[in-house]
């Protein structure tokens, strides 16, 4: 991402109220659900708004709009095409415009264009538009009168796509900003079980920043609140890292199993109380539980387990994202990394699968050329348009392991791993240490697939 691109987010991250949400709907006079409406994919604007089962303080929500979200993202995961996208957009921009035309309640209102505007950001931000996909979580800002569940999903996005980028700072002032919404409602919401579990998903969020971050202890701080069932989602995924991490295995892998069971029986927006947007999404939760159970069991020594939860994660990344996506190499690096702690364990060798994995997830990545041997100099270079820069080393460094076991490529390998060290910027645990497959370590490390960090 450019340095004026980054600024100009910036800019608005730091004017994160007074935003004119009419921005985003400039195409939005294209009639581009006339069409659906007419062959029945979309039943007609009259319907009366839906009601959710769970609670009678959570504000109605329009069907149809729900029903546009629903085609919008089937279309662009079914087809992965660049008509297909700008056609799913299209369709959300003319639900969003629709909304200002009903004549239902302001919380109505919002709380549906709240949902659209999610949905938009989602697309946006799979399609690796980043900045784009923060316009439309700031507009929601704007919207006081939506549900206090949009209004934390898109606080949640904000803190998971800032820190994808390695905005960490930006990260941690947006999770405070999540936890004083948390403290301005209070229990006005009149609904008690989704202020809990409010609660539970702006602590997790503020607690998996410090973890990036570092520092253990102040992430249990947050932590603590996330141990009973109001612990669901993105807070259930997030607690169990930290717990694994901890070496807390057995506790860690509850929790995976939970957000795994949860994300797999809902589909979008289908739970007013676990909304989710951008890197936060149910289909992110779903992809980074099963790859971080999968690195729990290779820690464990279940190879054959870590094998079938990996290769799980990463159909599921092809799927989801398409087979050249960099998410797709976030997990090829996860396998990589499970083949060689296995090596190490059987005293085996699987060099050239490791190779082939490492060389491919560079790809994906999009790691920059070894063009030079001042690692210092190259990365001052591109410092400013690197993100997942913590994959990267790491996939660096894997490969220049496993290059450093063939004495004809030692000095290629060596080469590599100096790269790595220099671009590695975990505060907790070195890269040495990262890559320590050996069952004497006391650290542990856990690559979340969300936001494509090492924790």
């Amino acid at each position: 991402m450019s340095r004026y691109r980054v600024a100009s987010v910036h800019k608005l991250l730091r004017n994160i109220v007074g935003i004119n949400t009419t921005n985003i709907t400039s195409l939005a006079r294209v009639p581009a659900v006339h069409g659906l409406v007419r062959h029945g994919f979309l039943q007609p604007w009259s319907f009366s708004p839906l009601r959710f089962c769970c609670g009678n303080h959570i504000p109605n929500i329009n069907p149809v709009a729900l029903q546009m979200i629903d085609y919008a993202l089937g279309l662009v995961r079914s087809n992965k095409t660049d008509e297909s996208y700008a056609e799913a957009l299209l369709v959300l921009e003319q639900g969003l415009y629709s909304q200002s035309q009903q004549g239902t309640d302001a919380a109505t209102i919002e709380t549906t264009k709240g949902i659209v505007l999610l949905a938009i950001s989602s697309l946006l931000s799979e399609r690796g538009n980043t900045d784009e996909a923060m316009r439309p979580l700031l507009m929601i800002q704007d919207l006081t009168s939506s549900s206090l569940g949009v209004r934390v999903a898109a606080m949640e996005a904000l803190v998971g796509l800032n820190l994808e980028l390695g905005l960490d700072d930006t990260s941690s002032v947006l999770a405070d900003k999540c936890l004083k919404l948390l403290e301005h409602e209070g229990l006005e919401t009149g609904d008690e079980c989704g202020y809990k579990v409010f609660s539970a998903r702006s602590k997790a969020i503020k607690g998996l920043v410090e973890l990036v971050h570092g520092d253990i202890e102040s992430a249990k701080v947050f932590f603590e609140g996330c141990q009973d069932e109001n612990c669901i989602g993105n807070a259930s995924l997030s607690y169990g890292e930290f717990l694994h991490a901890k070496r807390d295995f057995n506790a860690a892998k509850e929790l995976y199993q939970k957000a795994i069971a949860e994300s797999s029986e809902k589909k979008d927006f289908s739970d007013p109380y676990d909304f989710g947007a951008c890197n936060m999404s149910l289909q992110d939760v779903l992809l980074a539980a099963t790859c971080a159970l999968g690195q729990l069991e290779s820690h464990l020594g279940n190879f054959s387990d870590a094998e079938e939860l990996m290769s799980k994660a990463l159909k599921k990344a092809e799927e989801h994202f398409g087979t050249h996506h960099p998410k797709v190499g976030t997990v090829l690096t996860c396998i990589a990394l499970m083949y060689q702690q296995k090596s190490t364990a059987e005293r085996s060798s699987s060099l050239l699968i490791q190779e082939g994995l490492y060389r491919k997830a560079i790809g994906l990545l999009k790691a920059p050329a070894l063009e030079t041997d001042d690692a210092e100099a190259n990365l001052e270079h591109v410092r400013e348009d690197v993100d997942k820069r913590d994959i990267v080393a790491l996939a660096r460094g894997g490969y220049g392991d496993v290059l450093c076991v063939q004495q004809k490529r030692n000095v290629e390998g060596e080469r590599m791993k100096k790269w790595a060290e220099v671009w590695w910027r975990n505060r907790r645990l070195s890269l040495a240490e990262a890559l320590d497959m050996s069952e004497s370590s006391s650290k542990v490390m856990v690559v979340d697939t969300r936001i494509c960090r090492a924790l």
